[in-house]
């Protein structure tokens, strides 16, 4: 999964507040036909109409500033419960969750990791894994998303 744009983000942030969601991230995938992701929350969760009308918005926006070139697909969504964190304040709001990482390059000979996020130190990024930390630079990080609890997440309408 690529990182987070920057410069989408720039672009979709504001359309995305206005319509008072939270752009948790953006991420464009290349190919063929690309593929576009723009996760959303808010305090209360997000619907499928949060979606469309996000969609909407963004769609209208895409077209007239033409930012991505060729064709692709624009998927809004939530983060989930294995939500994707992108910047720094992901990983300080998050910090005392268990967290997987891929990294961009090998460390100690492996590019995945999970454990526990302790959270920024130096503007690095420190996960507790096993009995060590793992420290690592921001750029350093190909994918992060949280490790989902289900035991602390109840199916809606379960009993």
């Amino acid at each position: 999964m690529p990182r987070e744009s920057a410069e989408l983000r720039k672009l979709l942030e504001p359309a995305v507040s206005a319509l008072g969601f939270e752009l948790v991230g953006v991420e464009f995938v290349s190919g063929r036909r690309g593929l576009l992701r723009v996760y959303i929350d808010s305090e209360d969760g997000i619907s499928i109409d949060d979606c469309q009308a996000v969609s909407h918005q963004v769609s209208g926006l895409l077209d007239v500033e033409d930012p991505i070139p060729g064709q692709y697909s624009l998927e809004v969504s939530s983060p989930g419960l294995d939500r994707p964190l992108f910047r720094a304040a992901d990983f300080e709001r998050f910090a005392g969750h268990e967290v997987r990482l891929r990294l961009v390059a090998p460390v100690e000979g492996r590019r995945k990791f999970r454990g526990v996020l302790v959270g920024l130190r130096d503007g690095r990024v420190v996960v507790q894994v096993e009995e060590q930390e793992l420290v690592v630079a921001l750029e350093e990080i190909d994918e992060a998303r949280l490790v989902p609890d289900y035991d602390s997440h109840r199916l809606e309408g379960a009993q």
